[in-house]
């Protein structure tokens, strides 16, 4: 009788769900043409890949690898994210918002010399002083070199697909991130490394993509003229306030992954990066439609308009998918592997939070438009502040689970913070 029960709520909440994405794309459908459909579009196509290769990757990383190794890996990759970030002194941003009022070429040029200053210092840095913050993470120390190459290709490919993105030509950042998706191919030989290899598979891939992204700028017409120092001036309040802001939001996600790796362990780390990783499929349907919304913003589309239609599109698309992923969990989470089922916990809190994540989403790419750096800075320093803490503190008491406490907590707070200011400023009244 259960069987027959169960076996009928299947059905009808698949043929619901069937329906509402019908519906979804066919009002969506009205508005291709659009280009802020469109890059929205190419956009969300990216990073859902993208989430897909990093979901087959840990999968086949988790069959062939330990969890230990997987747990040391996914702390490696975590560690060159954050120092690329550091890094980029929030030129990603700076070429989306000066693009369509300089030339194309200088600011580019400028931004990559800058940067790769810049990353040079900070790996040295990090490779000198791993014993000190991630003495788990020594071996890098005997990879140094290695470390540095992986490190300049992440960095570079994210200024290039950014100056895609500026461009207006987001199907080639779809591309780019295609060849990321060698690593999928790479992990296998790589094994012999233990570790390292799933590391070495990661870091190639973007050795790859990046070679990729410079000839096709080169084609775009996008090549080395001259050091812009105008730029440097005219974009220094925006660019350090975007690099300020980018520290603090993008931070918590990859501190989260050292500090649970030193508190709970090597394969806690991997059961809430692989939840992490899955779960940030939602997420890249208000990041995709907000990034769209900046760029659109910056060559002066009307504001109001597109946050109307940004907010209907992303929660169009994002309520089925997150219920689907919900009701999925469990069986995703089991075809990476038996063990990995400790982390449905945390990945339901996590889908959960995508819903609150919206409102910030939209924030986000609004102040961008108006250079707003000391709203941002702000609403990025309250989310560090709670995301890290609260998540600490959680995590003593409830272990893992305590982590998702402290991620959902921080979005709904955030969420009525920004509420608040939208009210107050009238976005969508005024």
């Amino acid at each position: 009788m259960l069987h027959i029960i169960d076996g009928n709520f299947k059905k009808k909440f698949s043929e619901i769900m069937f329906h509402i994405l019908k519906e979804n794309f066919r009002s969506l459908k009205t508005h291709l043409k659009s280009p802020l459909y469109v890059n929205s579009f190419f956009i969300m196509l990216t990073l859902v890949t993208s989430s897909f290769i990093g979901f087959i990757f840990w999968i086949m990383a988790a069959r062939v690898y330990s969890p230990s190794s997987v747990g040391i890996s996914t702390a490696l990759i975590s560690s060159l994210t954050l120092i690329s970030l550091i890094s980029i002194l929030g030129f990603d941003q700076s070429i989306i918002r000066f693009f369509p009022e300089r030339d194309e070429s200088n600011i580019f040029y400028t931004a990559f010399m800058v940067t790769l200053l810049v990353t040079t210092i900070f790996g040295i840095i990090f490779i000198l002083g791993i014993d000190l913050w991630a003495p788990s993470l020594s071996m890098v120390k005997n990879n140094a070199l290695l470390f540095y190459i992986f490190l300049i290709s992440n960095v570079l490919t994210v200024l290039a697909g950014n100056a895609f993105l500026a461009l207006r030509k987001s199907k080639y950042y779809f591309l780019q991130n295609l060849f990321t998706g060698s690593r999928l191919i790479l992990l296998f030989p790589f094994v012999i490394f233990g570790s390292i290899g799933i590391f070495g598979s990661y870091g190639t891939s973007f050795v790859i993509a990046l070679i990729f992204s410079i000839l096709v700028l080169f084609k775009l017409g996008i090549h080395p003229k001259k050091f812009d120092k105008e730029f440097l001036k005219d974009s220094f309040h925006f660019s350090a306030g975007n690099y300020t802001f980018g520290i603090l939001t993008t931070v918590p996600s990859y501190v989260l992954a050292i500090i649970i790796l030193n508190v709970l362990g090597a394969e806690q780390t991997a059961y809430y990066y692989l939840a992490f990783t899955i779960a940030s499929i939602l997420f890249i349907i208000p990041f995709s439609f907000s990034t769209s919304l900046f760029v659109e913003g910056s060559y002066g589309e009307p504001l109001k308009q597109n946050i109307i239609r940004s907010i209907k599109s992303i929660f169009s698309l994002l309520i089925p998918l997150a219920l689907i992923l919900f009701f999925l969990g469990k069986f995703i989470l089991n075809l990476i592997g038996s063990n990995y089922i400790n982390a449905l916990g945390i990945f339901n809190l996590m889908i959960l939070s995508s819903i609150f994540m919206v409102p910030y989403y939209i924030f986000i790419s609004i102040k961008k438009v108006q250079k707003d750096m000391k709203s941002l800075i702000f609403i990025g320093a309250l989310l560090t502040i709670l995301c890290i803490g609260l998540s600490y503190i959680l995590m003593l008491k409830y272990g893992l689970l305590g982590v998702g406490y402290g991620w959902i907590i921080t979005y709904i707070s955030i969420s009525i913070v920004v509420v608040i200011i939208a009210l107050r400023e009238k976005w969508i009244t005024k």
